[in-house]
């Protein structure tokens, strides 16, 4: 009974299953508010996925000097690394489905697979446009890594935990702590449209410029799963978010169950809000931004944290 309990959360709920049915919804809503926001229809409801399997019905054409099994390989590889991740986040109350002391690292790890995968894709696909958008992908990840993980460690620092159910528990409990890490949301949220490449940090796959960046020589299945994979990082980052910065809580699994859904969706607003009201950065303003500010930021979110535990939570 405990293998199957287990194999449950995994694979149906809150694992694989959730996250692909949240993922579709996210995805609708992104583009259906996007395109509001710009006095546009919007894509009806269905059509994530009606994407997803018109992709997967189509043939898959692979580049004869690309790598075969790293082109195939990557985006399996990219979505695992995705619903690894998801399951130490708390999504039913204040607990994950598993969890333990230090699975914040574990899953700021996976969170950084989808960037090297899109690396490792472009650059394996052996083509011109393809490896100008890999080698961007990996600058910009430079470039926002650093300040991001800082961020998302600084209240670790105040609750005393590495585990990411810890933190939620923690600041549940005393909810005036949460404005103390008020920098370190801004920057994670800056940080986390740019780890996704939403505008204004689309630099890796401008259409105008490179096309579509690494995944230009991508169709079919392989494409089908590097974008569910994509669609997966938002809902995990945004989850890891409201985990983080707004563990708001009420003591009640499903009230709290609900409230997972109001504050992902207001942060996947505000995502969208940024999207649609900026413009495409140059890779190298991105660099140069998230060095001078998010870092700088991050840092002394960090310093402000580390001195109110040794003065007032020793």
């Amino acid at each position: 009974m405990t293998i199957l309990i287990i194999l449950l959360k995994i694979l149906v709920f809150p694992g694989f299953l959730f996250l692909s049915v949240y993922s579709f919804v996210l995805q609708y809503l992104d583009r259906k508010l996007y395109a509001r926001l710009q006095s546009r229809q919007g894509p009806p409801w269905y059509q994530p996925l009606a994407d997803f399997f018109k992709l997967i019905g189509k043939e898959t054409l692979i580049p004869a000097e690309a790598n075969q099994a790293m082109f195939k390989v990557v985006p399996v590889f990219c979505l695992a690394a995705m619903a690894a991740a998801f399951i130490y986040i708390p999504v039913w109350g204040r607990t994950a489905a598993f969890s333990f002391e230090g699975d914040v690292i574990v899953v700021l790890y996976f969170l950084a697979v989808p960037s090297l995968a899109s690396f490792l894709a472009g650059w394996y696909s052996r083509s011109l446009y393809a490896t100008v958008g890999s080698t961007r992908v990996l600058t910009q990840m430079f470039a926002y890594e650093v300040p991001m993980f800082l961020a998302l460690l600084a209240p670790t620092l105040l609750s005393g935990t590495w585990s990411v159910a810890g933190n939620t528990a923690y600041y549940a409990a005393h909810p005036l702590l949460v404005l103390v890490n008020l920098p370190a949301l801004l920057v994670t949220l800056v940080a986390a449209q740019c780890k996704l490449e939403r505008t204004p940090f689309d630099a890796p796959e401008a259409e105008t410029e490179i096309v579509s960046g690494p995944l230009v020589e991508y169709g079919g299945r392989y494409l089908a799963f590097f974008s569910f994979s994509r669609d997966c990082e938002l809902t995990v980052v945004i989850s890891l978010f409201a985990a983080m910065f707004l563990p708001f809580s009420t003591g009640t699994a499903w009230a709290d169950f609900v409230l997972y859904f109001v504050k992902t969706l207001a942060v996947l607003f505000v995502l969208c809000l940024a999207r649609a009201a900026t413009a495409r950065l140059r890779i190298n303003q991105i660099v140069s931004f998230c060095w001078k500010y998010l870092a700088p930021a991050a840092m002394l979110q960090v310093i402000l944290n580390l001195v109110l535990r040794e003065v007032f939570f020793k």
